[in-house]
């Protein structure tokens, strides 16, 4: 069903929460995602995610997740109830066979896009990948990545940019790169969220300013790209993850309806 999606012209939009915190919260959030595929059908297509690890984290004790088994179980009903497509981080080759009986894409964290072992055992799977640059990665040398997905069966890449290091602290987008990382794989993706974090500014947890992710919206969609990664969770400031980043349901929507009035005013 994924694979249909995701040649469809339509713009693709990832959202979810960070971290799967609780049952009910993967469930409130995957409504809302439900909620949006049925008001912009036909405009858009929707991919649920969020992650049974948080595995890079700033300092000993943060919040890390439920773990593979019971994050799975969560993805896997929540998938169902809501008739949504699924995607999760991956972080060791042994993850990808059991994430993939659930999910339909696979994500590999941007700390990790160079890991081959990961990449082959993903690309093995037989289901969509999607790779988020690392904040340190050239874009041009996202090809090794792309490259390895490809020679282990992968049937679809997608590459994600989110940022790169800019002195301590901070991630600036070059938004070239959202060009030359087009012509290296299938699509395209923004990580909205993630590019305006500000890793370790807060001390003990990661920082950041959501007030600029309307105005990247607008920029990315206007630049073009196949799709966007949002991050939404129903009160932000109380997220175990990424509380600095993640937009609220009102404002992941405001997002989205930016987003895409500049595709299909440009298309």
């Amino acid at each position: 069903m994924v694979q249909k999606l995701l040649d469809s012209s339509l713009p693709l939009f990832i959202l979810g929460p960070c971290g799967i915190e609780s049952e009910e919260l993967v469930f409130t959030t995957a409504k809302f995602v439900d909620t949006l595929r049925k008001k912009y059908e036909g405009r858009a297509v929707f991919v649920f995610k969020s992650s049974f690890l948080k595995d890079n984290r700033t300092s000993e004790g943060s919040w890390s997740g439920p773990g593979i088994e019971e994050g799975l179980r969560i993805l896997e009903e929540a998938g169902n109830s809501f008739q949504l497509p699924l995607i999760t981080d991956i972080h060791v080759a042994a993850h990808a066979a059991p994430v993939a009986e659930i999910c339909d894409m696979l994500q590999i964290p941007a700390f990790l896009c160079r890991q081959t072992s990961l990449l082959e055992a993903a690309g093995q799977t037989g289901i969509p990948v999607n790779v988020k640059k690392g904040q340190f990665m050239a874009p041009e040398n996202m090809k090794g990545a792309v490259d390895k997905l490809i020679a282990s069966g992968c049937p679809s890449t997608f590459l994600t940019e989110r940022g790169s290091f800019f002195g301590y602290g901070d991630l600036v987008v070059d938004m070239r790169s959202l060009t030359v990382m087009k012509g290296l794989c299938d699509g395209v993706i923004m990580d909205l969220t993630h590019s305006l974090q500000k890793p370790g500014a807060a001390g003990k947890f990661t920082g950041g300013d959501r007030t600029f992710a309307l105005q990247m919206a607008r920029a990315a969609a206007a630049w073009g790209i196949k799709g966007m990664f949002i991050e939404a969770h129903p009160k932000p400031e109380e997220a175990l993850s990424d509380s600095a980043v993640m937009l609220d349901f009102c404002e992941a929507e405001a997002v989205l309806e930016a987003a895409l009035n500049h595709w299909e005013g440009s298309s």
